[in-house]
């Protein structure tokens, strides 16, 4: 019997060692609680870090995260203002500022994250439905597209390179998504810090289309240079044939006034050599036309000649000095 009663300060001391672990918790620096009793909370929220006290059995400690937490949203298809489909994802970051008003309203992260989604997902959907393609992809009005040179009279006619005009710009977009969606989440307790385009794509469906018309737009300034290269080269085959002609008829007058000159110093020095004597010109006349029986009479030649032409003057000799000379052979 006494050792039974022996043992009942050991059992108390278990007891209240018990009861006192239940009615101590810790708060940590990057939480705080809130203290329910049968499901209700009860008192303000302890936001305060340190070691702190409960009722046992009956109050429980739920604990909030103090940090800054991230939202990252699923990408998602949406249409623009002018009618392209981009795939958008977000990502945004928040943080939990009134903890009792968080924890009657959604309890727990996960269900915070749930409602982010949907608060988030609709004011982006209705921010990029308002605006064009060109005013989310663009961050600022007066932003140069970097290139290699100096845009040419083709790309400059057909407006490549050249950047499109914008209102915004993507930085306004993500402040009135941010306007809109901070309202409605702080009614959760929750306070939106920052909200960004994480990234913009176009829709599967879509860029076939897109790649096509870039395709095309790149076919179209080649032709253009195509074109423009068979009109320099029809240039210069024009230059080419018009300089030839004008170097050949050049070429050709100096040859023919060289060949001017030289008849005329030719004429000059026959006359010279045949005008020293009567026998001297009658030789150049008789040499002249030997050459010009040369010139007129070959196998298919028949001429018809007067008696007193000077031509057939020397063919009748020559026909009365083979008679003399065959009169001779027969004597």
């Amino acid at each position: 019997m006494n050792r039974a009663w022996s043992g009942l300060p050991v059992l108390g001391v278990a007891a209240l060692a018990f009861v006192a672990a239940n009615a101590v918790y810790t708060v940590g620096e990057v939480e705080q609680m809130i203290i329910t009793q049968f499901g209700k909370p009860v008192g303000a929220p302890v936001t305060t870090a340190g070691l702190k006290l409960k009722l046992p059995f009956v109050q429980v400690v739920n604990p909030i995260d103090k940090r800054v937490l991230e939202w990252n949203g699923n990408p998602s298809d949406m249409p623009t203002k002018d009618k392209l489909y981009i795939s958008v994802d977000l990502y945004a970051r928040w943080r939990i500022v009134e903890p009792l008003q968080y924890f009657l309203r959604l309890r727990d992260e996960r269900s915070a994250q749930s409602r982010l989604d949907d608060i988030l997902g609709s004011e982006t959907r209705n921010a990029v439905a308002k605006h064009e393609l060109i005013e989310i992809i663009r961050t600022t009005k007066d932003r140069v597209p970097l290139r290699d040179g100096v845009l040419n009279d083709v790309e400059r006619e057909l407006d490549v390179g050249v950047l499109v005009p914008i209102k915004k710009g993507r930085k306004l977009v993500e402040e009135e998504i941010f306007s809109a969606a901070a309202d409605k989440v702080g009614v959760f307790g929750i306070e939106l810090l920052d909200i960004r385009f994480k990234r913009i794509n176009y829709n599967e469906s879509v860029r076939p289309k897109i790649y096509d018309r870039m395709i095309s737009e790149r076919r179209q300034i080649a032709e253009r240079f195509l074109a423009e290269g068979k009109g320099e080269a029809a240039r210069i085959r024009g230059n080419r044939v018009r300089d030839l002609d004008k170097i050949q008829s050049e070429a050709y007058r100096k040859v023919e006034e060289i060949r001017g000159v030289a008849d005329a110093r030719a004429s000059e020095i026959y006359a010279a050599a045949y005008n020293r004597s009567p026998a001297a010109a009658r030789f150049y006349e008789f040499t002249r036309t030997m050459q010009a029986y040369g010139d007129l009479i070959d196998d298919e030649t028949t001429l018809v000649l007067s008696t007193d032409s000077d031509i057939f003057r020397y063919l009748k000799g020559l026909d009365d000095a083979l008679g003399a000379s065959n009169g001779s052979a027969d004597r």
